[in-house]
């Protein structure tokens, strides 16, 4: 019984062993078979494309086969560039025969590459050969007829400069056409002109007259605890809305007083204007530059300059010689942009004022302004050297050693059109003194060309003081790109540049900051708008 039970174990045991070797077997092999089957997928992908590669080939890239060295499409379109440019010479040389021929070739090779591309397969042998060997032969003939790369070189450089000397005339009379819409006056405006002047005129009119004679002796014109302003301009429309707009935007408007000077011609229409409309109670005197007699040719330089026959004919000379189509601005021959340098003497009584140009936006009280600290200074101004171009080498003549032994060239520019001036420290450091000096010494314009901000930055050059950017924001005449966010904090908006909100050609984007304050409905504006 012991043997068979030891012979049943053992018998068992070989049974469980070749049990446990199949099973290895088994697994070896499951392994490898899945292996395997990873494998084959890839296979049967690459066999299948090589399958659908024998029934239709792949897609040309017609793109890399024109750049491709090797091809008949990049060989073709070389030569086709060349003959373009033999063809703008032949017609240049008066050999339209050779022109009309290389052009009938160039085409039938544009036609050649046209149905390439879309049948989206290679340029054949057989294809290409009549169109280069046409090609190559109309090209030497090209060259036969010293049409060579040296004739070709000089000929396309000579039309290149040609084209810039063409490019810069335009530029230049671009700047003279739009500078001549800028000095245009509107006909709107012409005509509101010719109605106020006409209303000062009539006899109903001898009570404004009598209003305006008692207003040129009110008290408040003298009193330094109220706000005074100060513009100087002939455009009745634009001072009226840079006065508005200050008015609207002020605290205390019956604390405000406007010095308004202007010209003989426009001095009727302004008065008729200013005295004709409300402006909350705030005073407006309403002068006339002629009214100034000290203001001669003996006491000053400008005006001897402006009364000068070279200095006329420089302005408004032959344009062809004048180098500055800027130049000949009539504004830079008016006496009314040259008072801004006189506000003491024309003001005697006075101790601070805030001068205003007449294409400005008030858009917040400008009365902090006039308790402002300038530490001793005479004009509170923004600086605009934010950029380089705006540094004093860009205003004036360094190569000058009258120039350059007094003043730093990266000196920080200012704008005018917006400045608090102390008309006490004004007198004291003798401005006027000094921009008398500077405009002698320009005599020949050798020291800056034109403008009135050239001989401010010498005037006053020490004795600005800097105020913060919001105050001030410029450039609404020119630049189409300034941020919404800095024209709505700003204080005074300033539409320097050709581009004025009262005209056509104003930008667009600005025009709703100055139509705002301009009384539109009153009615020679309308009247005057329609006709």
């Amino acid at each position: 019984m012991r043997r068979r039970r030891v012979a049943r174990r053992r018998l068992l045991s070989w049974i469980w062993l070749l049990l446990g070797s199949f099973s290895v077997a088994g697994l070896v092999l499951f392994m490898v078979q899945h292996r395997h089957q990873q494998q084959d997928p890839s296979q049967l992908n690459l066999e299948r494309d090589t399958s659908n590669n024998n029934v239709s080939p792949p897609r040309l890239n017609f793109t890399e086969e024109v750049t491709s060295a090797s091809s008949f499409a990049r060989q073709l379109a070389e030569q086709m560039t060349l003959a373009k440019a033999y063809v703008f010479i032949a017609k240049e040389h008066n050999n339209l025969h050779l022109a009309w021929e290389l052009s009938s070739k160039i085409r039938t090779c544009q036609l050649l590459l046209s149905k390439a591309a879309m049948r989206a397969q290679p340029i054949s042998l057989d294809e290409a050969k009549p169109i280069v060997t046409g090609l190559s032969s109309l090209i030497y003939k090209a060259q036969d007829a010293h049409y060579d790369i040296a004739t070709s070189m000089m000929t396309m450089k000579s039309h290149i400069q040609a084209l810039e000397e063409r490019a810069n005339a335009a530029t230049v009379q671009t700047t003279v056409f739009g500078q001549s819409v800028a000095e245009t006056v509107p006909k709107s405006l012409h005509c509101l002109m010719i109605k106020l002047t006409s209303d000062w005129l009539t006899e109903q009119a001898s009570s404004r007259r009598e209003a305006a004679d008692e207003s040129r002796n009110s008290p408040r014109l003298v009193d330094n605890n109220l706000y005074h302003f100060c513009i100087f301009t002939d455009n009745v429309i634009a001072a009226s809305v840079a006065v508005n707009s200050t008015v609207a935007n002020a605290d205390h408007p019956k604390q405000l007083v406007f010095h308004v000077v202007t010209n003989r011609v426009s001095y009727k229409a302004m008065q008729a204007w200013f005295l004709g409309n409300d402006f909350k109670g705030a005073a407006i005197e309403i002068r006339s530059v002629e009214e100034f007699s000290w203001l001669n040719a003996s006491y000053s330089p400008v005006v001897k300059q402006l009364l000068d026959t070279d200095s006329r004919a420089y302005y408004f000379g032959d344009q062809e010689t004048n180098s500055e189509p800027k130049a000949r601005n009539p504004k830079y021959l008016s006496l009314l942009n040259h008072l801004r340098f006189y506000i003491p003497e024309i003001y005697p009584q006075l101790e601070k004022i805030v001068f205003l140009d007449d294409d400005v936006v008030v858009q917040k009280d400008l009365t902090p302004l006039f308790s402002l600290d300038l530490h001793g200074n005479v004009n509170g101004a923004v600086e605009t050297c934010l950029e380089a171009f705006h540094r004093y080498y860009k205003y004036l003549n360094f190569s000058d050693p009258l120039i350059s032994s007094k003043f730093d060239p990266q000196a920080c520019g200012w704008a005018f059109g917006m400045n608090v001036f102390d008309l006490i420290a004004w007198r004291k450091a003798n401005v006027t003194g000094r921009y008398h000096y500077w405009q002698g010494k320009n005599r020949e314009r050798t020291l800056w060309k034109l403008g009135t901000l050239p001989p401010g930055l010498l005037a006053f050059y020490g004795l600005t003081e800097p105020l913060d950017r919001r105050w001030h924001v410029l450039g609404l005449g020119y630049d189409v790109n300034i941020d919404n966010r800095l024209i709505e904090t700003a204080a005074v908006i300033h539409y320097n540049g050709n581009m004025k909100p009262w005209l056509k050609i104003g930008i667009g984007r600005y025009k709703p900051f100055w139509l705002k304050f301009l009384n539109s409905s009153h009615p020679y504006l309308q009247d005057c708008v329609t006709a």
